[in-house]
């Protein structure tokens, strides 16, 4: 069954059930969670396989979830929330920084200073929650961080600033672009999918990434150094539901869904990228990457050049607030 024609089938059968008034005595749902990663990254270990077990669990068998891995509905992730929105998908699992306009609330988590560790992200982003959820057309089931980013090269060592110069760098949302244009490199967001392929043909000279994607994406193959810090925070990752399946459940299933996705959920996302992105770093030493250490001295010299544009994207407005106030609230300030 193609997803919209599942979709469709989906929402007029709990239709058909709650106005029966069926409760959770309905017939079985099956939710399609469509994600563009292969069915063994961590993120289904850590989320996606809790929520749908969880689901279950709490609905007797009634709502449960068939997932749809490897870009089986979407192979284009930056269309991943079109495809939410169309009904293709039930949930979805996007980053928003793929489409950063759209979500420029949830992408302040990325900017430099925010936070220092998946789980710290992730946390600054359910600090946000109430605030964030606003830009999105569906429901924030989870939303979770990965750690700051590292920087993978193939040809050139990244030592000292002077090394980034004319460098064409990796970055996963165009909130990143004018960081790295003040450090003197140019930019360019491109989906996790592909990066692995342009890092080695040569199409990017640099991935600015979390270590998490080291293994999930094979980046050690076409890389020989990683500077192990780069500026910038967690990129945010989230899990929605298609907002007109939202409205159609009773109360009974919309708090059930609820349970299967509290807090905890996001939290375990983030604290397997933690754990993830030291694997990522070992698989990369054990493969021979030279590891860089920045000096305290050489990272001041690095943010010196980054501060004023940080503080002029602070003054910026993101939805209702601007991005200072954002910020603020993702640190607990």
């Amino acid at each position: 069954m193609h997803g919209e024609e599942k979709m469709k089938t989906g929402l007029i059968g709990l239709g058909l059930a709650l106005a029966m008034g069926l409760g959770s005595a309905a017939p079985a749902e099956e939710l399609s969670l469509a994600y563009f990663m292969g069915p063994k990254h961590p993120m289904n270990r850590a989320v996606f396989t809790p929520f749908a077990e969880k689901l279950a669990e709490l609905s007797g068998g009634s709502l449960t979830v068939r997932q749809f891995p490897g870009g089986a509905l979407n192979s284009v992730p930056p269309k991943q929330y079109a495809i939410l929105l169309d009904g293709v998908a039930d949930i979805i699992f996007t980053l928003p920084g793929y489409t950063a306009d759209v979500f420029p609330m949830t992408n302040v988590v990325s900017l430099p200073g925010v936070c220092d560790s998946s789980v710290d992200c992730t946390e600054a982003l359910l600090r946000a929650r109430s605030v964030i959820e606003k830009e999105y057309n569906a429901k924030l089931l989870a939303v979770w961080a990965n750690a700051p980013p590292v920087l993978i090269t193939r040809d050139k060592p990244v030592r000292r600033l002077e090394d980034l110069a004319g460098m064409k760098i990796r970055v996963a949302s165009k909130t990143d672009v004018p960081f790295v244009e003040a450090l003197g490199a140019s930019a360019v967001a491109q989906p996790v999918t592909v990066i692995n392929q342009n890092l080695a043909n040569g199409v990017i000279d640099a991935i600015a990434i979390g270590p998490s994607a080291i293994g999930s994406f094979k980046l050690h193959e076409p890389g020989n150094y990683i500077t192990t810090w780069f500026p910038g925070s967690g990129s945010a990752f989230v899990l929605l539901m298609n907002r007109e399946l939202w409205d159609s459940l009773s109360d009974e299933q919309k708090g059930w869904v609820e349970a299967a996705a509290d807090e905890s959920l996001s939290l375990n996302g983030g604290r397997f990228y933690d754990k993830a992105a030291e694997r990522g770093m070992k698989i990369a030493a054990e493969a021979g990457l030279e590891m860089i250490e920045l000096s305290d001295a050489e990272k001041a010299r690095w943010n010196a050049l980054i501060e004023p544009v940080l503080e002029k994207i602070k003054q910026q407005k993101a939805g209702s607030m601007t991005v200072g106030e954002i910020m603020a609230i993702m640190k607990g300030e």
